[in-house]
Formats: structure tokens, sequence, C-alpha cells
């Protein structure tokens, strides 16, 4: 008989150990997750469709033009039109959910990455992890730990999507020349105010950048989640595929694209913004 590595055996014991002994906590992180993403997506959805084209029009005008504005609102009147505003709502109010939880949880670390080169060295390993990982296996854990249903989903995709925020974030804030936070030493600057006053506002188009990358992935990540739970649009597609009713499928997939078009826009529009402040 071949020896092996028991691998899958300690796998299976580790979380039959978190189970056990830790069932108490992952509720209380279910309920926490819960209740955020019920009330965006519930803030969402309590809003008239058409005063919702009319928001983030504007939101699409003041951040990145005219041009995107009007996209915008084409996209989002065609998506009605389609029948999937429901769908939208619910993959919007995940990716608004997972970006929050990203940005709350990804800004710091690569801002402590960036202050710290051994805190850098340790999550390098772990970010190429979580990248290069399949997707489809951030779902198992998920499911072990917290069953199915929108919160298992948020979570595999905030695992999925933050790794390039953290990374952008870190490289935006080490890329600051060193002579400007030397002089600001000079002057008397703490290591905060160098942090909130100069680093942050000339790294933040890289952070837009990982901010927008993480958008994509979220979104890409939300067709995938659906298998556990996470409905929206990528409900459709899914339901598309299993009962291979292609126009259902493509009508998803479509609808997703529009609403990663819009969304990648008024970020990319943010970052070209804030380059131009700069300058």
């Amino acid at each position: 008989m071949e020896a092996y590595i028991p691998l899958a055996q300690w796998v299976d014991v580790f979380v039959r150990y978190m189970e056990l002994h830790f069932m108490g906590f992952f509720d209380v992180v279910e309920t926490f997750i819960w209740f955020i993403w019920f009330n965006i997506e519930k803030g969402i959805s309590f809003v008239p469709w058409w005063l919702l084209v009319i928001l983030l029009g504007l939101i699409a005008w003041r951040g990145a033009g005219r041009s995107e504005a009007l996209f915008t609102v084409l996209g989002l009147v065609f998506l009605q039109g389609l029948g999937v505003w429901d769908g939208m709502v619910r993959t919007l109010s995940l990716v608004v959910t997972a970006m929050l939880f990203s940005v709350v949880i990804g800004t710091p670390l690569g801002i402590w990455a960036a202050r710290s080169n051994a805190v850098h060295a340790a999550l390098r390993p772990v970010l190429d992890f979580m990248q290069t990982m399949p997707s489809f296996v951030y779902l198992i854990p998920a499911i072990m730990f917290f069953g199915l249903g929108p919160v298992p989903a948020l979570i595999s995709i905030v695992i999925f999507a933050m790794p390039p925020l953290v990374r952008l974030t870190d490289l935006g804030l080490r890329q600051v020349s060193p002579d400007l936070i030397e002089a600001a030493r000079a002057f008397g600057s703490t290591p905060n105010q160098i942090l909130t006053k100069i680093q942050v506002p000339l790294a933040l188009p890289t952070i837009m950048a990982g901010i927008n990358q993480a958008i994509m992935l979220a979104l890409s990540m939300s067709v995938i989640a659906s298998m556990i739970g996470a409905g929206g649009l990528g409900g459709d597609v899914l339901y598309g595929i299993s009962r291979v009713e292609v126009g259902r499928g493509f009508v998803g997939g479509i609808s997703i694209v529009v609403v990663a078009i819009i969304l990648d826009r008024i970020t990319q529009g943010a970052r070209r913004e804030k380059r131009v402040r700069q300058a």
C-alpha cells in the first residue's frame, strides 16, 4: 500500500473541532453579517427603481462624466426592461456588502503591510494563496460553518475579492515619495498625521484601483456563490445552465456585464478625478 499524507483527514478533523468548539462564535458572525446585508438590501429595494436610476446616474455623472452617466441610466433602464431588477438589487446588495467588509478589513491590512516589512512578508504568501485557490474551494468552508444562504456567499466573495485591495493599498503607500515623508517628519508631523495627510491622499488613486478590481472579482464570484444560495443575477445564470435554458442564462450573464461596466466606470472615474486633483 502506497504511503500518502493524510491531509484530507487532517482537514476533516480540524473542521469538526471548529464546529464543536466555535459554533457560538460562528453564529454571532453569521448574525452580524446577515444584519448588515439585510439592511443594505432593504435600503436599496426600498428606493423606487426610477429614483435609483436617477441617483446612480447622478453619482456616475459626478464621479465619471456625462457619457458614463448616460450609460448608467440606459443600462439600468435596460435591466428594468428585461425584468431582472430584483435580481440586480440582490446582486448589488451582495457586492456593496462585500466591498464594505473588504474595505474595512483589507485597507487596514494594506496600511499595516506598508508600514511593516515583516507584516508585508507574512501577508504575501497568504494573499498568493487566496488569489490562486480555485474559487469553488471557498464555498466548502463557508457551507461547513454557515450553511446555505447569503452569509456564506458573502464570506466567500470577501475572501476572493479582498487580496487586490490589500496589495494595491500596500503598493500605493510604499510608492509615496520618501522625501515628502521626511519633510513632514522634519516639520514635526506624527506618524498618523503623515499617514492621513500625505500617504493616503497620494496613494488614493492606487487604492481606488484596488477597490475597482475587488468589485469586478466580487461580481464574478457572485455567480459561483449563487450555488450556495446567494441568489441575484448569478442565480439566473445558474438556473439557465442547470435547466439548459440558454435564453435565461444569457439574460443573467448580460445583466451582470451591464452592472460590472457601470460599477467599473464609476470607480475608474473617481480614480481619474483623484489623479487630476493631485496634479
